[in-house]
């Protein structure tokens, strides 16, 4: 089992999945990174010809305050992973993270784009509900992911992502 930690969350994958905290690769953070600023999603996962990108956002701490909107980022941040990944298939140095790359881009059934998003459940004046998961999912599925996934998935632990192997606690 392959467990992945992103701040107060506990991402676990059954065995049959590689799964890999994509922006802590070597290869992402030395070498691709500084190429031309680019973004990362969190995790990339392989499993049964699917691949999942998953861009993890937990607001329930603290507010959103960057100025663009999320359905923007999280395209550039998909667009600049597939990037990424196509560059470390050739050229990272590590092996594990070079294999990952190649089995994530040789995927044979399509890609997922997973925004696993976590909002306070009691939103209040101070912290209303920042974002509208079915606002934003539309946005999500027009011209944002659509040549990447077209449907893409928005969850939390509570609701998880349908057809997804890991749980998150």
């Amino acid at each position: 089992m392959t467990t992945i930690v992103e701040g107060s969350l506990t991402f676990r994958f059954p065995d049959n999945c590689l799964a890999s905290k994509y922006d802590d690769w070597t290869f992402y953070q030395k070498q691709f990174q500084s190429v031309a600023n680019s973004q990362a999603v969190d995790i990339v996962c392989v499993e049964k010809g699917v691949c999942w990108l998953v861009e993890i956002k937990d607001y329930r701490k603290h507010p959103r305050t960057k100025t663009i909107d999320i359905d923007q980022e999280l395209a550039v941040k998909v667009r600049d992973t597939l990037a990424g990944l196509a560059a470390a298939a050739k050229n990272a140095n590590d092996g594990s993270e070079k294999e990952l790359a190649k089995k994530a881009l040789a995927v044979n059934r399509r890609w997922r784009v997973v925004l696993h998003l976590e909002q306070p459940s009691k939103p209040s004046r101070l912290r209303p509900k920042p974002i509208d998961p079915a606002s934003l999912l539309q946005k999500l599925r027009g011209k944002n992911l659509k040549a990447v996934d077209a449907h893409p998935v928005i969850c939390d632990r509570n609701t998880p992502a349908r057809g997804a192997p890991w749980t998150v606690e």
